[in-house]
């Protein structure tokens, strides 16, 4: 866009220098080199609004674009509409199998029930 030789540059720096001075050269140097990061800074900044604006023009266009795709896949394939939603594969054998048996615990049989007293018609006989 600007096409600044090297012959443009070293014109700038000696009417620069005579018109500044040395003295304050520096200074104005580290002024111009703020002003060139700012401009820097903000156009960075409207060129990244202006990419993500792109960017998302692009993905609506593309959202219509697939909902136009459903929408004729769906009127090609009408029964599939109707159909109700696939189900989860069927567990593994090893899955579907009931849990192990629980291991017997020592636990002692408790006796029969004996009868009670007023089945008996009295107390029960000593053990």
């Amino acid at each position: 866009m600007f096409d600044v030789g090297a012959s443009e540059l070293l014109l700038i720096a000696v009417v620069a220098i005579i018109v500044i001075g040395p003295k304050d050269m520096p200074l104005a140097l580290r002024t111009a080199g703020r002003w060139v990061a700012k401009i820097r800074s903000i156009s960075n900044h409207f060129r990244a609004g202006i990419e993500t604006m792109i960017r998302e023009a692009e993905l609506e266009e593309m959202e219509k674009k697939w909902q136009e795709q459903n929408r004729k896949v769906m009127e090609q394939h009408p029964e599939a509409d109707s159909e109700p939603p696939a189900l989860a594969p069927p567990a593994s054998a090893e899955a579907r199998s009931e849990p192990p048996p629980v291991p017997e615990t020592a636990v002692p049989e408790t006796p029969a029930a004996e009868p009670a007293e007023s089945e008996a018609g009295g107390p029960p006989p000593p053990p």
